[in-house]
């Protein structure tokens, strides 16, 4: 098996961090602002972005992906490769070798049973994990000594940097979680609401939805780490005030995901206070088409899986017709300017897994409409179509958020134009990205026929991003709803792929795989509707140093590092 760079080469082992204060907590409060509050501290229970970052300050992976991609050690001595004996030659285990001295902010110490102990929690049969796919082929997590663990896959695992990697599997304390498994794991609100870490600081206070407070970890590593003494996480509001907050009023440090037309961006530095910073990588806005059908009459088990396929959206000619009614450069050009590119790819980034599907990017409404016609849905008295007594009536939700609404509204606008009835729902992002289980608003539940959001995958290799689809991995009551595959997408060849991927090492070859996997999802199926490759930005204060953007990982996967300037 020919191995490339990403297991042979040197890994990168510097952190990016400007000299920050010679003194820990010397530099008083640092004040974030996400406009989409998180609701748990928790990301083996919740999927969103807001509750993965702000969870990222204060628990950890064993290692991160820096802003070019490369992988760094966190809590591990160094990145396993090949070349150092970490990866096996035949490609079926890692070990990996956490740091001596390494405490938990309670002052115990961390020891491999933490590592492993967090494998058996989102492995856990009775238990849902928001993650599950970064632990795919996974067959036992060993422990070696106090130190050392050893992960063994199923089949040889060219790309062994799933678990444990990057800001959505970060490490849990076992003596704070190990009554919290499996089933009773969303019912443990003091351990989800305030997990005991290793990262540079230490919940004091939380309240879902709204704000955390944090102070410096008295046990981080770094003993002149972190520079800031407290920090306030605010959630909740919308990119506006977050970036007004920032750059206008200096009321906070840094303003998350400034989805903001680029005119208002340009407004907004002008208060002097702050500036925008921005950086490309795989995140991608689109449009996910719900495979099953949402209606209330049905029972929670039944909408949850393909035992009642949707009864409009299961034709793949209805799904592409709503594709192809879609100008996706004028969404470009009043979302986020210079920040977003237009794209008919799932994964847009790094270039060898992108795709060179190009199709959707010209809007065609007139073959919309003959694609709808050839499909028996047939124009209405009212300019809707109809079939078999049935309206083409869809409900599009999304969270609320200024771009998105004027996304749905354009997007409404073109499906009239076709024949498509649709009712806009916007939801609060806190409750919608959220994980809670009762919840019917959640966008795992998926009650709506589409939706549309945005997510990326940390690190620059795709596979766990691409694995989320395989059949029986879909958020369902027995998981408490949770699941990577929002749309319910099931088919076997995808799955075949899957495992091709996992198996093989040759860098070309796996862009040939997930290119392939990604047209399957897109213009294959039109099971998922890319719409703007966008730009990550957000607002830093002119009194904060340190700040280094990353799209690959955690956003704030160096405040640690963060200082304040004078």
């Amino acid at each position: 098996m020919k191995i490339k760079t990403l297991l042979m080469g040197a890994v990168a082992a510097t952190a990016f961090a400007p000299i920050a204060s010679a003194e820990r907590a010397s530099d008083g409060n640092v004040s974030i602002i996400y406009w989409q509050a998180p609701s748990i501290l928790n990301p083996y229970l919740s999927g969103g972005t807001k509750d993965i970052e702000s969870s990222s300050l204060i628990i950890e992976p064993l290692g991160r992906y820096g802003p070019s991609g490369e992988m760094i050690p966190y809590l591990a001595a160094e990145i396993p490769t090949v070349a150092n004996g970490g990866v096996s030659a035949d490609l079926t285990s890692v070990t990996w070798k956490l740091q001596d001295g390494l405490k938990w902010s309670d002052g115990t110490a961390v020891t491999s049973a933490d590592v492993k102990f967090t494998a058996d929690y989102c492995m856990h049969p009775e238990g849902g994990c928001a993650q599950l796919a970064k632990f795919e082929g996974v067959d036992s997590v060993e422990v070696i000594d106090d130190l050392t663990v050893k992960v063994t896959f199923n089949q040889p695992k060219p790309n062994p940097y799933g678990p444990f990697m990057g800001g959505q599997s970060p490490i849990i304390q076992k003596a704070q979680f190990e009554n919290c498994i499996g089933a009773a794991a969303p019912s443990c609100t003091d351990q989800n609401f305030g997990p005991i870490g290793t990262g540079p600081f230490v919940v004091t206070e939380f309240r879902p939805n709204d704000v955390i407070q944090m102070k410096a970890n008295d046990n981080y590593r770094d003993p002149a780490k972190p520079a800031f003494a407290t920090l306030t996480f605010k959630g909740g509001g919308d990119a506006a005030g977050a970036g007004r907050a920032v750059m206008q009023t200096g009321e906070f440090d840094y303003a998350w995901n400034l989805q903001l037309a680029p005119e208002v961006l340009s407004q907004m530095a002008e208060g002097g206070k702050g500036k925008p910073i921005s950086g490309f990588g795989a995140l991608v806005e689109r449009i996910e088409m719900n495979l099953t059908d949402p209606s209330p009459a049905l029972d929670a088990e039944t909408r949850s899986t393909r035992k009642a396929p949707h009864p409009i959206l299961s034709d793949m000619r209805v799904r592409k017709a709503l594709s192809m009614a879609i100008d996706r450069e004028l969404l470009v050009e009043i979302g986020y300017g210079q920040a977003g590119r237009p794209t008919c790819n799932l994964v847009p980034a790094p270039a060898i897994y992108a795709s060179d599907n190009t199709e959707c990017l010209t809007q065609d409404i007139e073959g919309a409409k003959a694609l709808l016609e050839e499909a028996g849905w047939t124009v209405g008295a009212d300019g809707v179509r109809t079939k078999d007594g049935m309206r083409l009536s869809l409900l599009y939700q999304t969270s609320t958020n200024a771009v998105r609404q004027d996304f749905q509204a354009l997007i409404k606008e073109w499906w009239t134009m076709i024949g498509v009835e649709t009712e806009l729902r916007n939801l609060n992002a806190s409750v919608f990205f959220g994980g809670d289980p009762g919840s019917p608003d959640t966008f795992q539940k998926f009650y709506a026929d589409v939706e549309m959001y945005a997510n990326n995958f940390d690190g620059t290799d795709p596979q766990a991003y691409l694995s989320m689809y395989r059949c029986g991995n879909e958020p369902k009551p027995e998981s408490q709803w949770q699941g990577e595959n929002i749309n319910r997408f099931c088919d076997p060849a995808y799955d075949a792929l899957i495992d091709e991927l996992a198996r093989t090492g040759d860098i070309e070859k796996r862009g040939e795989i997930a290119r392939k996997m990604n047209d399957m999802l897109t213009k294959d199926s039109y099971t998922i509707v890319p719409l703007v490759d966008r730009g990550r930005v957000s607002g830093v204060s002119n009194t904060l140093g340190g700040v280094v953007l990353n799209t690959w990982d955690s956003e704030l996967w160096n405040v640690a590092d963060w200082y304040r300037i004078d």
